[in-house]
């Protein structure tokens, strides 16, 4: 027979452990002597020794979950209550009362943590619904659309809330981002409305104009032409691509008849050789206008400037190509620095440059992609073919993102 402080073998090969409620029995042993029996069962003992302690820096250091730790605890207690080590098996089962009552601590904190964590994603998206059902209201629409898709980005990387708190506020989110696009769409479609209004308008000025062309009524016909130009500038601005054409014709049946009018006062040529001299002053004056830095400046002068134009009168015919240039060349830079600010707060039509864009890349990259797959599958041929297509949608992606850059990116 042999014994330790914790355990002992009896004459049959028994192994006992000893326990505050008595003697139990761990095991069996045959083999050996009875050293080597309790020697074993103390490796045992080691073992949960050895375990308990994993568990413990695991608990204390990692993110163990509080199930993952119960369950441990549990195989261990298991293997303690059912006293299959020699050793002090009470202190062990003290040890995991202690970890069971740090797990039940982690618990609590992080479910604290939790609903802290909660209660500070309902604050950020309540904020977040708050502006923008703000910016649903504004007008600045290039910077109120990139705030509000900034706003969504930062909603989707906010943790999830309750269902019924998470739909409630992404209605009222997506609601206020829905009024925002109904009110752009509506903005930019009563401007294609003005300027379409604008071409009927300036049309009916055109054939009113050629119309009048031939008169010999100088003084009548020539106030109606005042008339007529003073509708024309109040008409608005027409679609790029009419207003050119319209104006060309405006002015070339003015033209038409201020040139007879000419012939038939001839005397005149002294007064309109004066008007020429006063009107490359005022073009010289007006082409200090350009390059235009600031829009709105440059517009209120231009309008100055050319209220003092139209007040001298006309100039002899064969001058009046060249200083008429000049002015219309100063009014069109403005009329492009209006257009180019147009286009930079469309976002509708920048999106639809940009979503070009994209599907062009996507195709290039998918192409690449399968002249690789072919060129490491040895077809070359059909590489090649590949490659050829590759060059055309390349030139397509090219040509998309040097459009786009004219939408200022």
């Amino acid at each position: 027979m042999s014994s330790d402080p914790w355990g002992r073998v009896d004459e049959t090969g028994t192994v006992y452990v000893r326990t505050a409620e008595g003697e139990k029995v761990v095991g069996s042993w045959q083999a050996g002597t009875p050293e080597e029996a309790l020697a074993y069962f103390e490796r045992k003992y080691e073992g949960l020794v050895v375990e308990i302690g994993l568990l413990e820096k695991r608990v204390k250091t990692t993110d163990l979950s509080a199930k993952d730790a119960q369950t441990a605890i549990e195989h261990i207690r298991t293997q303690i209550d059912e006293h299959h080590a020699v050793g002090d098996l009470a202190a062990l089962s003290a040890r995991l009362d202690k970890l069971v009552e740090s797990v039940d601590s982690r618990r609590e904190e992080r479910k604290a943590q939790k609903a802290k964590q909660t209660d500070e994603a309902r604050t950020a998206k309540e904020a977040l619904v708050t502006e923008a059902e703000e910016l649903a209201r504004s007008e600045q629409w290039r910077s109120a659309g990139e705030r509000l898709r900034a706003l969504v980005d930062t909603w989707k990387g906010l943790p999830r809330l309750d269902r019924k708190s998470d739909d409630e506020l992404w209605h009222r989110f997506s609601h206020a981002r829905s009024a925002f696009s109904k009110r752009r769409k509506a903005h930019f479609a009563q401007l294609d409305a003005q300027r379409e209004d604008a071409r009927k308008a300036k049309e009916r000025l055109v054939a009113e104009a050629e119309a009048l062309q031939n008169s010999t009524d100088w003084g009548a016909t020539a106030a109606r032409y005042r008339e007529l130009m003073a509708d024309w500038k109040a008409a608005g601005r027409a679609q790029r691509e009419h207003e050119d054409d319209l104006w060309n014709r405006f002015r070339g049946a003015q033209d038409v008849f201020f040139a007879a009018r000419s012939g038939v006062f001839a005397e005149r040529d002294a007064e309109q050789t004066e008007n020429l001299k006063l009107k490359e002053e005022l073009a010289g004056e007006a082409e200090k206008l350009l390059p235009v830095t600031d829009l709105k400046a440059a517009r209120a002068a231009f309008r100055a400037v050319n209220e003092r134009w139209e007040a001298i009168g006309h100039v002899p015919r064969d001058a009046r190509p060249k200083v008429e240039g000049r002015m219309h060349a100063v009014e069109r830079a403005i009329q492009e620095a209006e257009e180019a600010e147009w286009r930079r707060t469309n976002p509708e039509a920048r999106a639809r440059a940009a979503g070009l864009t994209g599907q062009l890349q996507d195709a290039v990259d998918k192409l690449r992609g399968q002249i690789e797959a072919a060129r490491a599958a040895g077809n070359d041929a059909k590489a090649d073919k590949l490659s050829k297509e590759l060059e055309g949608r390349q030139a397509l992606l090219d040509q998309a993102l040097k459009g786009l850059e004219e939408f200022g990116g």
